[in-house]
């Protein structure tokens, strides 16, 4: 329901098509960011949902179904562990497809500190581009609930923000789109 606000703001701010890809006001930069954050936030749970042991395996993929809608076509998400110092990336259905493999009996996910470091930089073909850093904690248990595996990533997320348009009431309504792109390891602590 929030996102469906946000999205109408959005929709508000910008009109009937046919807009220029202008330089972003700051009220529609606020309004964008804050959906960028929130596909972030969704991507978080879906990433527990997906990881939980809990999950149903019928309900885990219809919810790697909603995640993929959140990315860019050909995206990939890295994957590091204390255990080896090489980092393997893979495209978003194949990380979660891993993630619902993982070889212990419960998986806490949990992403603290959401936040842009990097403002939305205007790119030559209208499409704005800016990275959201996380950190993410990550617990595997064995049988017996002890904790076996945990390590601390920090991860940048890629933005890209797109001009689209949709029709609404037989008007053509211009509005900015938010996709997430690649998710880079960029370090690993215990």
């Amino acid at each position: 329901m929030k996102r469906i606000a946000l999205v109408l703001v959005i929709l508000a701010a910008f009109g009937v098509s046919g807009a220029v890809a202008q330089e972003l006001s700051p009220e529609r930069k606020q309004a964008i960011d804050s959906l960028a954050l929130e596909k972030v936030r969704d991507l978080s749970k879906y990433i527990s949902i997906i990881g939980s042991k809990e999950t149903p395996w019928s309900e885990a993929n219809r919810v790697i179904d909603r995640a993929e809608e959140l990315f860019m076509q050909g995206s990939e998400i890295g994957v590091s562990s204390l255990a080896r110092p090489e980092i393997s990336y893979y495209t978003v259905r194949k990380y979660f497809e891993r993630l619902m493999r993982l070889n212990y009996n419960k998986v806490e996910i949990s992403w603290y500190n959401i936040e842009y470091v990097s403002d939305l930089q205007r790119q030559p073909d209208g499409t704005y581009v800016g990275v959201i850093t996380i950190f993410q904690k990550f617990k595997g248990y064995d049988a017996e609930g002890r904790l076996v595996y945990q390590d601390t990533t920090k991860k940048d997320i890629t933005v890209y923000v797109k001009r689209k348009e949709t029709q609404i009431g037989g008007r053509l309504i211009g509005f900015w789109d938010v996709l997430l792109g690649d998710i880079r390891v960029k370090e690993t602590t215990k």
